[in-house]
Parts: structure tokens; sequence; C-alpha cells
């Protein structure tokens, strides 16, 4: 029987961090994995911890590429928003990149706008509004290409992170085990719902209490500064400059010309990749023509 190929592009989040096992981690694309076929399913986790966009187009790509999946998950963004040279149109370009490459070869492409990390994190507004600003821009773009390029699109962003803390590991930032098979579940029912034959749904984690107020403490004490001066690099010493802008717009309460210009200039960054993706290859297939040329490519 042929096997079915699925290739994982992207961040800690597809990485699987916030869902250990004994070899590492697992994560939601592991976990999706087994499904997506009733026989045999070839998958391979090209994403890894702190990637950028950039990494998306030069390491992950190619690779991903070379294996020729049936299915490929591109989920990634969030890293570019921590960076002092965050650049909308540089990320946008990147995303149309690999969105167009993917669906040209045939495969079905996976995509999922991302949570607020300054939301997740409960940071002060001053802090929270620069971030997730930069956030509602990645989210604009990648929706706006995954419509483009015919995406199974998961409004990821959307979960009630917040209010069912079970979803989240007690780092706040990533999926528990519980939150990455509650992706892997709904992206299973989004193929399915979209006419893809699929295995089983997967199974639900088994119920784990929610890590309370002292591991989020200990966590933070322990690890997190660290994690996030990792991730953030450049941004930190401009933090403070954007925390101290956004301030002072509040305080003047012209805030909404952050968010405007912001959406300006996401707007423009799309505009310039053309109705079509200024980066689509020749020969670019939509995932509707290939189902219609008889479905995704299966493979020995």
């Amino acid at each position: 029987m042929t096997a079915v190929r699925f290739a994982a592009l992207g961040d800690s989040i597809t990485e699987g961090v916030g869902d250990p096992v004994p070899a590492g981690w697992r994560g939601w694309a592991a976990v999706l994995a087994p499904s997506l076929a009733d026989g045999p399913v070839e998958f391979r986790n090209l994403a890894n911890s702190g990637a950028l966009s950039n990494d998306l187009i030069g390491v992950q790509l190619p690779a991903a590429l070379a294996l020729r999946p049936a299915y490929a998950a591109v989920l990634i963004g969030g890293n570019d928003t921590l960076r002092a040279g965050f650049d909308i149109a540089r990320t946008a370009g990147h995303l149309d990149t690999a969105l167009a490459a993917l669906t040209a070869h045939g495969s079905t492409v996976l995509t999922a706008c991302l949570p607020d990390p300054g939301l997740l994190l409960r940071l002060p507004r001053p802090l929270a509004r620069p971030l997730a600003r930069r956030m509602r821009s990645v989210n604009t773009a990648v929706h706006t290409l995954s419509a483009r390029y015919g995406a199974a699109h998961l409004h990821l962003a959307e979960l009630p992170w917040l209010t069912e803390r079970a979803l989240l590991s007690v780092d706040r930032l990533h999926p528990s085990a519980v939150g990455h098979h509650r992706i892997a579940g709904d992206f299973h029912a989004l193929l399915s719902a979209s006419g893809h034959r699929l295995g089983p749904a997967p199974a639900p984690a088994a119920a784990t209490a929610a890590p309370g107020f002292v591991a989020d403490l200990r966590w933070m004490a322990t690890q997190g500064t660290r994690w996030v001066a990792a991730r953030c690099t450049d941004l930190l010493p401009g933090l403070l400059a954007l925390a101290a802008t956004e301030t002072a717009h509040l305080l003047a309460g012209t805030a909404d010309r952050l968010d405007a210009r912001a959406a300006r200039a996401t707007a423009t960054a799309l505009a310039a990749l053309g109705p079509g993706g200024a980066r689509r290859p020749a020969g670019v297939r939509t995932v509707a023509a290939v189902r219609r040329a008889g479905g995704p490519k299966r493979f020995a």
C-alpha cells in the first residue's frame, strides 16, 4: 500500500513544545499524522523552536519540497514579531513563497493564525499592544494567503486559551498536551469537512489538571526569562521605546492611529504580492485543481 506523506514546517508550536514524551516533543502535527489516511503515513517534522519566516524559506521549504508531501503544514511568524527589524512585507513575502511552492507541488497546505503572546502572558497594555499589533498583521497575511492558495486554514487564535487554562502548558505560550491534541482534532475535522478521505480522528489527550499560579511563577523564575530573552534577542532594547510610544498615544487617545498605520502597512505588503501572489511559480495549481486532477499525490 502506498503511503501518504506529511511534512510539518514552522516553529516551536509545530515542533511540539508543551507536549513532552520520553523521546522529546510530540506535538499536534505528530498526533494528526496517523489520522491523515486509512493506510500508512510518512511524517517528517521540519519545524524547530525559534524559527523565523526566513528559516522557513531557506531551510525548511527546500527539505519539504524534496519530500513531495501530500499534506504540508505551515505555521510560522510569531517569532518574527519578536524582532526589532520586524517587517510585515518580508514576512508576508516568505509565507507567499512557501505556500505557492507547496501548492505548485500538489500539496494540500495546512495553515493557522496564531494567538497573541502578549495576551497569553498577560503583559501590561503598553507592552502587549505593540506585540498584538504585529501578531495581527501576521495573522491578516496568513488569512489572506490561505484563501489565495486554497489552504485548510484553522483559526487557532480563536481557541479559548485564557478561559480553558488546560489548553496551555506551564509556560503560557505553547499548547499543553491537551491543547496539541485539540489542534490536531480541529485540523482533522476541517480536512474531513473539505472532502478529504482520512483515517479515524485522533483521540483527545487524557485530561490533566491545569498548571496553577505557583507553577506559572516557578516556570518564569527558572526558564521563562531565559526563553523570552532568547526569542526577543534584539527586540528587548527597543521594547521600552515601543512601550513609551504606546503609552504616549494611549494617554493622548490616539492609539488607533498606530493600529491604522499597521493595517495600512499590511495591506500594502499584500497588495505588492499581487492578486495571485507575485512569487507564485509558473505552473502553480490550486488545491481544487489538484483534486480535479486526481487528488493529492501518494507515494510508494
